[in-house]
This record gives structure tokens, C-alpha cells and sequence, in this order.
């Protein structure tokens, strides 16, 4: 991320989604969508407007040849954050799901931006591309079938996350010089996917917080074992590449897999049956 680009971000955090200089007056979010490659969460300012109950981001960069980061991000994995400005001084974050616009609705939305800005007809006239819209709806948790969804959802990409650490185990017992590459290969694999799978879940935890209140002490430790988690998973990959003795390497992921074990037993002991409508007693 660009210096620049952090210091709008902290700006509009600190300010309610306001932002100075030459954003002042501007209508701005924050989208924050998952690394293709990486897995990781990614935040960068876009310019929006309202468009009913959607939101609407342009994919200018400013008039650059090629598409920006964020929107191959979002082409990989449609499942994104919003941060926005409330009326209140507030910034509200929610889950949303894009939708790159096509065809006629694409060239309708954004012919009527350049009507709004003239910046946006500079930013088509100065690129051969086609400047990609992008719709942003909110996500809806007040839908049951909504919920069943996302309990489904959490134990197959669990169960996923289990068969790479059956892997990543097997790896453990190669011979000492295969032991590294084995683990860097995995690794790359898991890694990615648990960094997106966190991601994904920390941006409906909010929503999941208002609609089921009594699962507030429950999601905020899901959010420190995404911190906790986070860190031990740079430290491993930190160690797959300097070279540290196998016994180091074997330690460090024993730690790792008995953490993620609790925690996906955790949040699947506690969420699902909530989001089943089979209800958890506060506190249990």
C-alpha cells in the first residue's frame, strides 16, 4: 500500500469518513477485498456514489493502462468490506458482495458519472481500456436461508482448512532437507486461504453481532484468535524461509494446528447452531 493511500485511510478512520485535501467534499469509502495471491485483507479509498440500494466504484485508476489491484482482487473473490461515513460522524463497516456491471447498464452508470464528474471522462479518454463498475450490495444476515448459508459455508471451508493440515502434518516426517520444501509448498496453499477465510468472516462479524447479541463475548474472541492466529502464521512462514533447523519448523506448526483445532471447534460450537436457529444458552 502507497503512503499515500494509508494516510487517507487513517484520515478517514480518525473522521468519520471525512478526508481533506484534494478528497475534501468527496463521496468516499474505504473496500477492503482479499488478495488474490495473498489472502490477506486489502483497503484501499474509491470514489462512490449511491445507485439505489447499491453502491457504485469505478475501476479508473485515474486513466492508468491497466485495471487496479482491488479489482482483480474482487474478480478472484466478490466478497468484500465496506467502511463508510455515517451522517452521525461515524464510520460504518458492513459485508457486501460485488458485481462487475456489463453491457449497457455498464455504459449507462458510467456516462452517468462522467455527467457527475468530469475527472471520469479525462480518466476513459486517457486509457484504451474499458473502466470496469462495480456494484456493491449489502449483505443481508436477516434472511434465514442466509444464515443456513454461511453455516454451510464455514464447515466446508473448515474441512478444507483440516485436509491441508493433514497434509502440512505429513510433511512433518520427510527427511530433514525435504522438510522445508515441503512445508513452503503447503504452505502457500494454506496460508492464502486461511488469511482469506479470516478476512471474510471478521467482515460479517459485526452483522452477525447485531442480529444474535448474545453472541458478543463468543465473536470477539473469534476476532483476538484472528489476531493470535495472523501473527503465528507469519512467524511460520517467516521460518520456512530462513532456513531453521526442523525441530524448530515442527514446534512452531504443533502450535499453530492446536490453535486453529480450538478455534475452528469454537466457532463451529458456537455459530452454527445460532445461525441453524438451534439456539446456545448465553454463556455456554
Amino acid at each position: 500500500m502507497s503512503d499515500f493511500n494509508q494516510r487517507v485511510i487513517e484520515e478517514f478512520r480518525a473522521n468519520g469518513g471525512r478526508v481533506g485535501g484534494m478528497f475534501e467534499g468527496v463521496a468516499l469509502l474505504l473496500l477492503t477485498t482479499t488478495g488474490a495471491r495473498s489472502g490477506r485483507g486489502r483497503t484501499t479509498p474509491a470514489v462512490y456514489v449511491r445507485d439505489g440500494a447499491r453502491l457504485l466504484v469505478f475501476a479508473s485508476n485515474a486513466g492508468g493502462p491497466k485495471h487496479p489491484a482491488w479489482f482483480h482482487n474482487l474478480r478472484a473473490d466478490p466478497h468484500v468490506t465496506v467502511e463508510l461515513g455515517t451522517p452521525e460522524g461515524a464510520v460504518e463497516r458492513f459485508a457486501a458482495t460485488s458485481v462487475v456491471t456489463e453491457g449497457e447498464e455498464r455504459d449507462r452508470l458510467y456516462a452517468e458519472q462522467t455527467a457527475r464528474d468530469p475527472a471520469f471522462a479525462a480518466y476513459r479518454a486517457a486509457t484504451d481500456r474499458t473502466i470496469p463498475v462495480v456494484a456493491l450490495h449489502r449483505l443481508d444476515l436477516a434472511d434465514p436461508a442466509r444464515h443456513r448459508a454461511i453455516a454451510d459455508h464455514l464447515v466446508t471451508v473448515h474441512d478444507v482448512l483440516r485436509a491441508e493440515l493433514t497434509a502440512l502434518r505429513e510433511g512433518l516426517e520427510s527427511p530433514a532437507p525435504e522438510l522445508g520444501r515441503q512445508l513452503a509448498r503447503h504452505c502457500l496453499t494454506f496460508c492464502g486461504a486461511l488469511h482469506a477465510h479470516h478476512h471474510n468472516e471478521d467482515s460479517v462479524f459485526d452483522l452477525l453481532e447485531r442480529q444474535f447479541p448474545e453472541l458478543s463475548d463468543s465473536l470477539e474472541r473469534m476476532r483476538e484468535e484472528h489476531r493470535t492466529v495472523a501473527r503465528t502464521v507469519n512467524e511460520l512462514e517467516a521460518l520456512l524461509g530462513s532456513g531453521a533447523a526442523p525441530a524448530t519448523l515442527r514446534a512452531e506448526f504443533d502450535g499453530l494446528a492446536t490453535r486453529l483445532e480450538e478455534h475452528f471447534a469454537h466457532e463451529e460450537a458456537r455459530l452454527i447452531p445460532a445461525l441453524t436457529h438451534s439456539r446456545v444458552a448465553p454463556g455456554s
